[in-house]
């Protein structure tokens, strides 16, 4: 992957935990390496196909100036998913930030933290067995699109399909979606988990009837297994009412495990 790099890039702004911090401004340093394919900016000798720095540059300085965070922390995360934002060209940002004048009373160089963010397709199962099922899919796909990060950009067909599992009664409505993700994964399932709450969800009885269920089928073509979360959704093959609203909306996406596509699933 090629990369635009910035490094030095220098801003007086206010952030600190202490008081005198957030009036008295001082010196912040920014380094950036933004990966791109500028591939056919370099063929065409074409600016607008490419991170332009200058604009890179003048957005984080201005994002610095505007705000006030505590932690060097929060900026260098936020800075990051700022140049994702922007360039849409952008597949990752690192952002590194350096308070050399950080207010901690002893002999020292410098002190920084490194943040980094990706671009990724997500692919999302959702289904219902309870109450309002439409709607209930509905305001989930909205609530979805509103998590800072998450962009949902294309959504599948209703289906109603059979209970799967053995535990529940009722018929499911069930769809797919494609999101463009700039957080990670562990905090995409959370978000999940409080929409899913948010619309009556109870863990209850496995496999039983709800009102809403969302599963992360593929984030990119990452492979994950940590407690709670397992990527590529170990039994998607085994159901159909994944696979058939997937093949609509996605059917060139390739499994990184099977490296097959769902179209050929």
């Amino acid at each position: 992957m090629q990369k635009v790099k910035i490094t030095g890039l220098e801003v007086t702004a206010r952030h600190g935990v202490l008081a005198e911090e957030k009036v008295n401004a001082q010196p912040f340093v920014f380094d950036a390496t933004i990966d791109c394919d500028f591939s056919a900016a370099a063929l065409n000798d074409d600016l607008n196909l490419t991170v332009n720095y200058a604009e890179a540059c003048q957005a984080l300085t201005d994002f610095c100036k505007v705000n006030c965070f505590n932690l060097i922390e929060t900026l260098a995360c936020r800075s990051a998913r700022l140049l994702l934002e922007k360039f849409p060209i952008a597949n990752r940002a690192e952002v590194t930030v350096h308070k050399p004048e950080a207010p901690i009373g002893l002999p020292f160089k410098d002190v920084s933290v490194t943040a980094a963010a990706e671009r990724n397709k997500v692919l999302l199962s959702l289904g219902s067995s309870a109450g309002d099922r439409k709607q209930t899919l509905d305001g989930a796909l909205s609530a979805l699109d509103g998590v800072d990060g998450v962009k949902i950009l294309k959504v599948s067909k209703y289906i109603e399909t059979e209970p799967y599992g053995g535990a529940a009664k009722n018929m499911f409505l069930n769809c797919a979606a494609v999101a463009e993700c700039l957080i990670s994964p562990r905090r995409l399932l959370e978000e999940i988990h409080k929409i899913e709450k948010s619309f009556g969800r109870v863990r209850a009885v496995r496999w039983g009837d709800r009102t809403l269920d969302i599963d992360i089928v593929f984030f990119g073509d990452k492979a994950i297994a940590e407690e709670g979360l397992c990527v590529p959704h170990p039994d998607y093959l085994n159901r159909p009412f994944v696979l058939v609203p997937l093949k609509e909306i996605a059917p060139d996406f390739v499994c990184p495990k099977t490296f097959k596509r769902i179209a050929d699933m």
